[in-house]
Order: C-alpha cells, then structure tokens, then sequence
C-alpha cells in the first residue's frame, strides 16, 4: 500500500530578481553556448519560509555572457511547518516531492523574468530550457532549526 503523502498549505510570498547582468563584449553570435545552473536553499524559521534561489549563466568558453538570478519566497502554513519538524534532532525536513513543486515554479518565474528583461534584444533567444527538476533534487531538504523550548 502507497503511503499518503500529507497535504501541504503554502502562499508565494515574494519573487525578487537578485541579480540581473547582460555582458555583450562576451557574446559573438556565431559562437556555441552553454547554460549553467545553480540552486540555493535559506530558510527564515520565524516567518515559517523557504527561499528557493535559482541562477543560470549562459556562457560561450568561459566567458559569461548573461546572468540571472531570481528568488521566490514561499510562505508555509503553520500545520504544514510542524509536519516538517523533526524534533529528535532540532531538524526542519523538506520533502523532495514539494521541493521539486517549488524549484519548478521558480524556474518558470525565472524564465519569465529573463525574457522580460531580454526582450527585443539580441538575447530574447536565449530562453530557460525546460528543466528535469528530478535531476537537480534526489534527495530531502534538511535544515537545522532552534527549537521553541531554548
């Protein structure tokens, strides 16, 4: 039998671009390009939120061309946030299931932003492609947490 997973309540709370740079002396367009990727984790454990952090840099060599990171800021609902709570060892564990929902949307907000800003541009091409979000989380989020009785 499948175990059921619980349900979990939370609210985009914020979407801020972190960094945002174009370097045009960088890019020859007839040149091949790759894409780079980065995600970060932070937890704000009195607001009861993650922040899921992705960044990409296109570069062509070892020159980056375009860079971009954005930031969405996910409020988890109380019921929830004590769900994740592993109180034996002050610990907060994020499941990769939801992580992935999370990372996903993120990237998608992130794919937005970018050709928001590109637009009209020479680097309107260059688009977020669609990302195995399973291949960047294998495993669950933990984070060590203080608990309520110190």
């Amino acid at each position: 039998m499948k175990e059921e997973k619980p349900h979990v309540d939370f609210a985009l709370q914020g979407i801020k671009t972190e960094q945002f740079a174009i370097f045009e002396d960088n890019y020859m367009s007839k040149k091949e390009s790759s894409l780079g990727t980065e995600l970060k984790l932070k937890l704000d454990q009195k607001s009861k939120q993650l922040g899921v952090f992705i960044g990409f840099e296109f570069t062509q060599g070892k020159k980056v061309f375009l860079k971009i990171e954005v930031s969405c800021h996910f409020k988890i609902a109380e019921k929830s946030w004590n769900y994740f709570i592993q109180k034996q060892d002050d610990s907060l564990i994020i499941p990769k299931d939801f992580l992935a929902h999370l990372v996903m949307m993120t990237i998608g907000t992130t794919r937005g932003v970018l050709f928001t800003k590109t637009e009209s541009t020479v680097f309107s091409t260059f688009i977020v492609p669609a990302i195995n979000v399973t291949d960047m989380i294998k495993e669950d989020a933990s984070f060590d947490i203080i608990s309520d009785s110190e």
